[in-house]
């Protein structure tokens, strides 16, 4: 059996809640099509035990996996968008601080040379 990362014993709760979410809607989301754990594991080139993990939210099961099942239901598109760079808005302000500190060094340069 191959070793867990120890990124995954360092996860941070919130990361771990979401994933668990998307494991419980990928379970309603298999049930609502009415398919059994067997056709959805073979759909999936999986073992029905890593499909029971992938509805639990383990981080252990591939993120392939994941985006596999997520394109099953016809939500791949969803998968590319979460880390779009026009929704990061914390990168977004970090820029804004830094363009405004610059600006402000600047500034406070000007100010020194027509002193």
């Amino acid at each position: 059996m191959s070793q867990s990362s120890k990124a995954i014993d360092v996860m941070p709760a919130a990361a771990l809640t979401a994933l668990r979410k998307l494991g419980v809607d990928l379970t309603i989301a298999r049930q609502r099509r009415r398919e059994a754990r067997p056709a959805w594991a073979a759909r999936l080139n999986v073992s029905i035990p890593t499909l029971i993990r992938m509805e639990k939210g383990d981080p252990t099961v591939g993120m392939g996996v994941y985006a596999t099942a997520l394109w099953m239901m016809g939500r791949h598109t969803a998968l590319g968008a979460l880390a779009s760079p026009k929704d990061d808005h914390a990168a977004l302000e970090q820029e804004l601080l830094t363009v405004t500190r610059r600006h402000k060094k600047t500034k406070n340069n000007e100010s020194r040379e027509t002193a």
